[in-house]
């Protein structure tokens, strides 16, 4: 596809449609607004149980001693952080985001924490990774999926830059599959968020645009499907929450 027909290509920013090329910046405006209290609403919008969520990612996520991670969309560090204790001194987490305000509250965090030594900070595109082939142990992408542009170009080059037997794990908001869960999510995330979002960040939009988000993502059944068409064997997913969030693992052949 050339240049000129791809500038007429869309994608979604929640429910609106908008070209391609603008979708990155939309989704770094809203980054840049919530990055500061960004770990601060995590704890108000889950009330605290996507701590519980991100412990089973990496319990599943089979890091050992002298390991290479990437973690994707990583932000603030949670993960990075504890992978940073798997991993030890011989090992190494990449922390990598689009966003660089995201990437500076988590410079700062974790330095804070005294996390530090053996994990390198890198600004960049899911959908190209700056990573040689067979580079990573590991990768997890923790929220961060469905403000991908091209969420099938990304999972290949996550498959590309995994080392044979590597594993990807995709944490994600997802379709809640206890029908009773369904008014109650709807109605919390659509209206509660966006008020919420105002109240503590100034910003109703960003949390209107991150429920919005949520249901434009593929369901579990279809991520599944988009890792397999990406290469990846064995996926697998487990529902969190009743569904609400859930944990997709594959492994690169």
């Amino acid at each position: 596809m050339n240049d000129s027909s791809s500038d007429q290509r869309t994608t979604h920013f929640g429910y609106e449609e908008v070209p391609v090329a603008e979708k990155a910046r939309r989704v770094a405006g809203v980054f840049h607004s919530v990055a500061a209290k960004y770990d601060l609403m995590n704890d108000l919008m889950s009330f605290g149980i996507h701590r519980l969520w991100k412990r089973f990612t990496i319990e599943l996520s089979g890091v050992r001693h002298g390991q290479r991670v990437l973690d994707l969309a990583g932000g603030t560090g949670d993960l990075a952080s504890r992978f940073s204790r798997l991993v030890g001194p011989e090992g190494q987490v990449v922390l990598a985001d689009i966003n660089s305000s995201m990437l500076e509250v988590g410079r700062e965090k974790l330095t804070d924490a005294g996390v530090v030594g053996n994990i390198v900070h890198v600004q960049c595109d899911a959908q190209r990774l700056p990573f040689a082939d067979d580079t990573f142990d590991c990768i997890t992408i923790a929220f961060g999926l469905r403000n991908v542009t091209d969420v099938p170009g990304a999972l290949a080059a996550m498959n590309r830059v995994l080392r044979p037997g590597g594993r990807l794990l995709v944490l994600e908001f997802s379709q809640p599959r206890v029908a009773a869960l369904r008014p109650i999510y709807d109605a919390y995330s659509l209206y509660v968020l966006p008020l919420l979002g105002k109240a503590v960040v100034g910003d109703a939009e960003s949390y209107r645009y991150l429920a919005e988000s949520i249901r434009r993502h593929p369901d579990q059944e279809s991520l599944k499907a988009l890792m397999v068409e990406a290469g990846f064997s064995r996926c697998q997913y487990f529902n969190l929450t009743g569904g609400v969030v859930a944990l997709h693992r594959g492994y690169r052949l």
